[in-house]
């Protein structure tokens, strides 16, 4: 009696959803622990810690003019027919320690942002006076060291002033105590001013993410060097690098790496001092010569190692994930994220995972991208059925319509220049009617 064998079954390849991959990369990292950085380092860092005012801003009362501090009654009534006549008792500088006390029928001459003297009330801007010369309306004031009789003599007031005029009060930008900035603030040149304004050198903050970024392939060249037959430019690495700096990290962009799995894992080793993410791009797919897939898989256990998947979307449908160096959780260790190598879908890809990846380190929010609903005027002819596909668009605010750019290719890197948002079409979706609403992710 003969028999004969079944013949030998696969088992499908479990097919993720994009917000399962997303879920499972955010749900395993973690904020970057805070360190302390002088003001300039900390720019784009998160705070985290609340800092408070230690003294009034500005610390004392001050002038916000040019001019003269006087008392309100000595210029009541004042105008150009009938000025009034007060003698210069000194300078005012900014910085200046003490100050001559203003007494009646007496000014002095104050320069912007120094200290109100003793005995003054408000300020007359140099511009209602005469400036000390004796004739018409003064436009400036001489430079002292040209002119250091005009710390003394008289000047003509030509207009009255109310008290307090032209003085910035002690504590009006901010009193002592007060909160100057919140904990989760993003350090920009505005909150380092105020920072450096009330004598803070240094401030706590989680730094921003160092990601390197990694292209594979034998076939990639750098721009500005000639082209060999079945060769094109590396643009990936570029792409990516300037997303990561968009996003707020600090990018570094290594050339691209061979189709040689031995030198791919000396590549990524090498890397791992100065990497808190590392993103590679290419070689993830089913090919012969799918580099990333071969140098990385089996490294690591299996719940940490670099693992690599299919996901339900168009482009981008081939990703890895997971975490390289010390199993101990040592400092050189980092997560890698593994990403196509057609740019378009290393692009989407990359706004998809590594975008929110390096806000989630950063510790900051909005992680993800805005997304809203427009009306897409054109429609669209076919989707795949079962996959989230992401399309380019240009995105009209005004309008709050989305109109497709190329076509669906995920090597159309000239179509994927002239869009600023990404049209989403779920997985249940293989055609959307013209005048249709869909969800579209801004890219600006």
């Amino acid at each position: 009696m003969s028999s004969t064998a079944e013949p030998a079954t696969s088992t499908p390849e479990r097919l993720w959803l994009v917000s399962e991959h997303l879920d499972d990369v955010l749900g395993r990292l973690r904020p970057l622990d805070p360190i302390e950085l002088r003001l300039l380092d900390a720019q784009g860092c998160v705070l985290v810690e609340d800092v408070t005012v230690p003294v009034a801003l500005p610390p004392f009362d001050n002038s916000s003019m040019d001019g003269y501090a006087v008392r309100v009654a000595d210029v009541a009534g004042a105008s150009e027919e009938f000025p009034a006549v007060l003698t210069v008792i000194g300078d005012i500088a900014a910085g200046s320690g003490g100050q001559p006390r203003v007494g009646a029928g007496e000014a002095a001459r104050i320069m912007t942002g120094a200290p109100l003297p003793p005995g003054a009330e408000a300020v007359v801007p140099v511009e209602w006076t005469d400036g000390g010369t004796g004739g018409g309306p003064a436009t400036t004031m001489r430079a002292h060291s040209s002119a250091p009789e005009g710390a003394s003599g008289e000047v003509r007031v030509h207009r009255p002033v109310t008290e307090r005029a032209h003085v910035r009060a002690r504590g009006s930008d901010a009193g002592a105590g007060e909160l100057a900035l919140r904990a989760g603030t993003v350090l920009g040149p505005p909150q380092l001013s105020l920072l450096a304004a009330i004598g803070r050198d240094t401030v706590r903050v989680r730094p921003r993410p160092r990601v390197v970024v990694l292209s594979t392939g034998s076939e990639l060249v750098p721009p500005g060097e000639p082209l060999a037959p079945g060769q094109i430019y590396d643009s990936n690495s570029f792409a990516l690098a300037a997303a990561a700096r968009d996003a707020g990290a600090i990018a570094y962009r290594v050339g691209a790496v061979t189709d040689d799995a031995a030198t791919l894992r000396a590549t990524i080793e090498d890397q791992l001092i100065r990497a808190d993410l590392l993103v590679t791009t290419g070689g993830v797919s089913v090919g012969a010569y799918d580099v990333v897939k071969e140098a990385l898989t089996g490294l690591g256990d299996d719940t940490d190692g670099v693992q690599f998947r299919t996901l339900a979307m168009q482009p981008g449908k081939p990703q890895g994930f997971g975490f390289i160096g010390d199993a101990d959780g040592g400092r050189d260790r980092a997560p890698l994220l593994a990403l196509p190598g057609n740019p378009v879908s290393a692009y989407v890809s990359f706004e998809l995972f590594v975008r929110p990846a390096i806000r989630t380190l950063m510790g900051t929010t909005p992680v993800h991208r805005t997304v809203v609903s427009a009306i897409c005027p054109e429609g669209v002819a076919s989707s795949l059925p079962g996959r989230r596909q992401f399309l380019r668009g240009r995105y009209d605010a005004d309008a709050n319509a989305v109109t497709p750019v190329g076509g669906s290719g995920s090597h159309l890197v000239k179509a994927l220049a002239h869009a600023n948002a990404l049209i989403v079409l779920p997985e249940d979706t293989t055609s959307l009617e013209p005048g249709g609403t869909v969800d579209v992710v801004l890219l600006d």
